[in-house]
């Protein structure tokens, strides 16, 4: 009988010796806690999931990026008296370029674009008459500095003149503040030089995350300054960058928001050449993962749903959010919170999973390899239910249990998502590869009701675009021949691969 169409009662499994485990893990996906969210929340991602059939996962972490943009310059969260801190979160979606990130963040982020767009037409006669009055100072400035030359010239003193340029340096017009919430591309420097100087909040949004991960001629030193300036924008604290040939800056009191879609292959690479850094800094760990299958090839033609109810309003929640009015500190560039507290049963449920969190901490414990993601759950948590009391209520009030409970249990989806990527990068290609082929085979074999699978059916339905090359491949499947968990034979010009029967149904 043909290798091709094998049945599993036709191949004696004492033929075959006992498989052997694989060195690598492979920790399977846990489906996203959609009941979760809020239902305000959940309607528009169910509106945006059918409009695009992205992963679910994507859709909810973008939800969540884009509240926390329109709300992180109003509230701070307090875990109890001495740990108060921003709403801000970082998302990190791994996925393969086609996903549509870019078209489900359009969606979320529309009302933002929107405001800055308002702000910026609102605040053209203020930018203009700002240009206007700079220029007569720089003119001014300009003649007093003359005329100091020329009195130091003629022998003669410069007293007064001087005393006119310091006045003339306290008397610098300042620039209106147009809200500018959405970055691209940018360099580290460059964006917190903008919300120090510009609009204390924005949000880098990215389906390409080349300005975070993979930046140009990225050595050792800036990698470090970048996820210095990355931290502490997480944190809430001041940055400060001193330059040599131009004015020094803080960024004090501002908020960042991250939102980015990185493949696979890049972080492999930035984790390379940021080595240590990127995990001893703690930048990977702030953010919230997640790493959901691909709904490419499963994307079938739908007639989009003309009133998406539920996107609508949480497009006029957003609204109304970004235009209640903005705070500022003593500074006047610097923002100033309303700090949101949380019930004694809200506290309650936070301690229980910061407590079940920490006692898996220790050597040989579940999140013993995952210390510095675990560490941030907690504050990820506090941050994702201050967001949904913001949504649902606005800034009057304590946080409640439902939204505690509802913030605790997506913050631990996205730890769990954490510990399969970093498992992942911790693991030799090969084998972590090996690991999902190894799975991937024999569930097919199982669907199929054979042992049997062609390679090139492997290479074209294989769900990474890792292992769409016959010399990609093999080495991986060789993984699997040397613990004796599948074969390769020939049948003509075609290679199947034969999967030991002891691992399918019945064997």
């Amino acid at each position: 009988m043909s290798a091709a169409i094998l049945k599993l009662d036709d191949v004696p499994a004492t033929e075959w010796p006992d498989p052997l485990p694989l060195v690598g893990s492979v920790y399977d996906p846990e489906p996203y806690p959609l009941d979760a969210l809020p239902q305000g929340i959940k309607a528009a991602v169910l509106d945006v999931q059918k409009a695009t059939q992205a992963p679910l996962a994507m859709i909810a972490t973008s939800a969540l990026t884009a509240l926390s943009l329109a709300g992180q310059a109003h509230i701070n969260v307090a875990r109890n008296k001495h740990l108060t801190g921003p709403v801000s979160l970082f998302g990190l979606v791994l996925a393969e370029s086609g996903e549509r990130k870019s078209t489900v963040d359009w969606f979320f982020t529309r009302p933002i674009r929107e405001y800055e767009t308002q702000q910026a037409e609102s605040m053209k006669a203020d930018l203009a008459n700002y240009h206007a009055d700079l220029q007569s100072w720089e003119s001014k400035k300009a003649g007093c500095k003359e005329a100091i030359k020329q009195a130091v010239k003629n022998g003669k003193t410069t007293d007064a003149f001087e005393s006119n340029l310091r006045a003339l340096e306290l008397d610098k017009p300042e620039p209106p503040k147009v809200p500018r919430l959405i970055y691209g591309d940018f360099t580290p420097e460059e964006l917190t030089y903008s919300l120090a100087t510009r609009w204390p909040s924005g949000g880098v949004v990215s389906d390409e995350a080349g300005s975070v991960f993979g930046s140009h001629g990225m050595g050792a030193d800036s990698v470090m300054r970048n996820l210095a300036a990355m931290n502490t924008l997480w944190g809430g604290g001041t940055h400060t960058v001193s330059r040599r040939t131009s004015a020094s800056f803080s960024t004090r009191n501002a908020r960042l928001v991250v939102s980015l879609l990185v493949q696979l292959p890049v972080l492999v690479d930035y984790m390379r050449k940021a080595g240590e850094l990127a995990r001893g800094s703690g930048f990977l760990a702030r953010f919230l993962v997640a790493w959901p299958e691909s709904t490419q090839g499963t994307r079938q033609y739908q007639e989009p749903n003309g009133n998406m109810a539920g996107l609508t309003v949480f497009t006029a929640r957003l609204t109304q959010l970004l235009n209640m009015p903005v705070q500022f500190d003593e500074t006047g560039h610097g923002l100033s919170f309303v700090t949101l507290e949380l019930t004694p049963e809200a506290k309650s449920v936070w301690v229980s999973v910061y407590n079940a969190i920490e006692s898996e901490l220790a050597p040989l414990k579940s999140l013993a390899d995952v210390k510095d993601v675990a560490s941030k759950t907690g504050d990820n948590a506090a941050r994702i239910a201050a967001l949904f009391h913001l949504f649902e209520t606005g800034t009057i009030g304590d946080i409640s249990r439902e939204n505690m409970k509802a913030a605790c249990a997506i913050a631990m989806w996205h730890l769990s998502e954490s510990r399969r990527l970093l498992t992942e990068l911790q693991q030799a290609p090969e084998i972590s590869l090996a690991a999902k082929l190894d799975a991937w085979l024999i569930e097919q074999c199982n669907e199929q009701g054979t042992n049997c699978i062609s390679t090139g059916h492997v290479l074209q339905r294989f769900p990474s675009s890792r292992l769409r090359k016959l010399t990609h491949l093999l080495p991986v499947l060789q993984e699997l021949i040397d613990v004796d968990r599948a074969s390769l034979t020939s049948e003509g010009r075609k290679k199947l691969i034969v999967v030991n029967p002891k691992l399918l149904k019945g064997g």
